[in-house]
């Protein structure tokens, strides 16, 4: 997601989008793929605030997505437009390339707010994991660099803006198209664990609209590669499994519960649990309590059934978990009209386009003051935390510590290279 909008007013809106199954589900069900994905920003906090306060087996190393090779980037090589969102570490930026003259989401995050909320590990794992990831349904990172004071992610522009607002815009949304984002969630997420990647924040903040439609995640600051269990206490307090909210050791399968938690979320306005006073104690409590203890609406059964079978409180009966794969949630009844490979390859329609005027048209996202903070970017100056993320690029300038700033603070630069 971009931004950071106080949604609390937005909870009483009911205009629903139109419902015509036909418009993306086929017939008769068809296999999961199983096959190679092609083709494929994450940004700050939101106000259904994501948090953290980590242990995993042993990983294979992730290769780097072969069709994005890395290159070298500057800020010098992009023309700033606007703010896209805002965040407690910094800020996302549309900004377009002077050299082909596309449109990206920079996102620019303060080194200094990183390292003072011990979220250093998380940043470097988001830009590792992003660059070595490639799937329709996810943003690409197309580079990263640093300079004394920010660090620099350069990501897909996503044009539609957040599935938060348009769901907040339509106050629920009719089941085939719930069934449409909630399949193309799926199929993401199941790409995600088999690299043993675990996202960690689902939420309708973090899933992006493309000019076609069709989803993209983004804000991957929480993920992690973990082969059998970890044990960090992170994500969006509504979306949360038992297991998490207990601290115990969890494995891929939270994700899995928070699709479920998603598919309710888009059906009916609100999160399961929702509760106005946003007291996350009571929201724990009625997370531990279980799904026996929600108020279901008039569902459709299947509708009702996936949901349970996501939200399961036992970890072990779970559908989705990690010993026996996704195939139960692939080939649940209420995904049975899905034609997965037409999904997949995206030539099914989209039940929503967004409405642009231009490539670079950002009027999908909130308005934020500029406040000039662009004219700060790229000072030399000292910097302190110049070991604490070695994968980002020092472009400007070209090394670190520059010369001038050594000599000034008599910085001793053999000391950090």
């Amino acid at each position: 997601m971009y931004s950071t909008p106080d949604t609390a007013h937005l909870y009483n809106h009911h205009k629903d989008l139109s419902a015509n199954p036909s418009l993306y589900l086929s017939g008769t069900q068809t296999p999961f793929p199983d096959r190679p994905y092609e083709d494929s920003i994450s940004t700050l906090s939101t106000s259904r605030t994501s948090t953290s306060t980590e242990s995993s087996g042993e990983l294979l190393p992730l290769l780097r997505v072969s069709s994005r090779p890395k290159a070298s980037y500057r800020l010098a090589d992009f023309i700033i437009h606007q703010t896209l969102g805002t965040g407690s570490f910094g800020r996302v930026h549309l900004v377009r390339s002077k050299h082909n003259l596309r449109f990206y989401a920079i996102k620019v995050l303060s080194k200094d707010k990183v390292v003072r909320t011990k979220q250093v590990e998380h940043t470097n794992n988001e830009k590792t994991i992003l660059e070595t990831v490639q799937h329709p349904f996810i943003v690409n990172l197309w580079g990263a660099f640093q300079d004394a004071s920010n660090l620099y992610m350069i990501m897909d522009f996503v044009p539609g803006g957040e599935l938060f607002t348009l769901l907040r815009r339509s106050g629920r949304f009719p089941e085939p198209v719930s069934k449409f984002y909630a399949a193309e969630v799926a199929m993401a997420l199941n790409y995600l664990h088999h690299l043993d990647i675990v996202y960690r924040d689902l939420k309708p903040e973090n899933i992006l609209l493309n000019f076609d439609g069709h989803i993209k995640i983004a804000d991957f600051g929480f993920a992690k590669r973990c082969s059998v269990t970890t044990w960090t206490l992170c994500g969006t307090p509504d979306y949360l499994a038992p297991e998490i909210v207990l601290q115990q050791r969890y494995t891929r399968s939270v994700d899995w519960y928070a699709l479920g938690v998603l598919i309710f979320e888009m059906l009916t306005g609100f999160p399961p649990y929702y509760q106005p006073e946003r007291n996350t104690n009571i929201l724990y409590e009625r997370i531990l309590q279980g799904p026996a203890f929600i108020r279901w609406p008039a569902f459709q059964p299947h509708a009702t059934d996936i949901i349970l079978k996501l939200m399961e409180s036992d970890p072990v009966k779970r559908y989705g978990k990690v010993d026996y794969g996704a195939g139960d949630v692939f080939t649940h009844p209420w995904f049975s009209e899905v034609d997965w490979d037409r999904l997949y390859c995206r030539k099914i329609a989209a039940p929503y386009l967004p409405k642009l005027k231009s490539e670079g048209d950002a009027s999908a996202f909130e308005k934020y003051p500029e406040d000039e903070v662009a004219s700060t970017y790229g000072k030399v100056c000292y910097d302190p935390h110049v070991r604490e993320f070695p994968d980002f690029e020092y472009t400007s300038p070209d090394t670190y510590p520059p010369r001038q700033v050594s000599e000034a603070c008599g910085f001793n630069s053999s000391a950090c290279m």
